[in-house]
């Protein structure tokens, strides 16, 4: 946490036990998401008590976290003596929203590492329906004959320009590639090269008269 916990006692006397709880509660908060910037907690009176009671408690929690909108979580006490519920109970809901954050940053990280790349073709075991592609910054990527879209794994070759997306983890060769578009040019849709264009194709046709 960047900021000090800070603790407001709001139309109620200061209490260590209360206080203590809070404390404890808060430190939990960063299990949960660990780029908390600050956290603010007010306990006070509930709604509608009367000065002559000693009234059930109000507890509020609010927790900044950077690029995001504060959390808050807050409820109060049913009837009194009831402290120790009532924080676990706020700090339960704010725990709850602070671990859907942290789910969401590490989906938007999987979707940045997942992302298209270009790499070209290393190694081609075509017998064996494999290979390998070279990318920049990492390791060769596996790839299996059904990686490769379009039915072009019989046109590949060492060299071909491709866009490989990586799977999300190791398989038994280590990185590897989910799918693979064939980019180089060269390479026809039907899976077969495409002829190079010779001298005499790039000749004007002449018409007899």
């Amino acid at each position: 946490m960047d900021r000090p916990l800070q603790i407001v006692f709001r139309d109620i006397q200061h209490s260590d036990a209360l206080a203590k709880l809070i404390e404890d509660r808060a430190r939990r908060l960063e299990s949960a998401f660990s780029r908390i910037t600050g956290c603010r907690v007010v306990a006070g009176a509930a709604h509608g008590a009367t000065k002559n009671t000693i009234p059930p408690l109000s507890l509020c929690v609010e927790v900044e976290v950077p690029g995001r909108p504060m959390i808050v979580a807050k409820a109060e006490a049913k009837r009194k003596g009831e402290q120790a519920a009532l924080v676990n109970r706020v700090f339960d809901v704010a725990e709850r929203r602070l671990e859907q954050l942290s789910e969401l940053a590490k989906d938007n990280v999987r979707r940045h590492e997942n992302a298209p790349e270009t790499g070209v073709v290393a190694r081609l075991f075509r017998e064996q329906d494999h290979g390998f592609i070279e990318v920049r910054g990492g390791p060769d990527l596996y790839f299996a004959r059904n990686c490769v879209m379009r039915g072009d794994f019989d046109a590949l070759e060492i060299g071909v320009l491709v866009e490989v997306t990586r799977a999300t983890g190791d398989g038994p060769m280590g990185p590897q590639a989910s799918a693979i578009y064939v980019l180089d040019q060269r390479v026809a849709v039907k899976g077969k090269p495409a002829k190079p264009r010779s001298a005499k194709d790039s000749e004007p046709e002449t018409l007899n008269a």
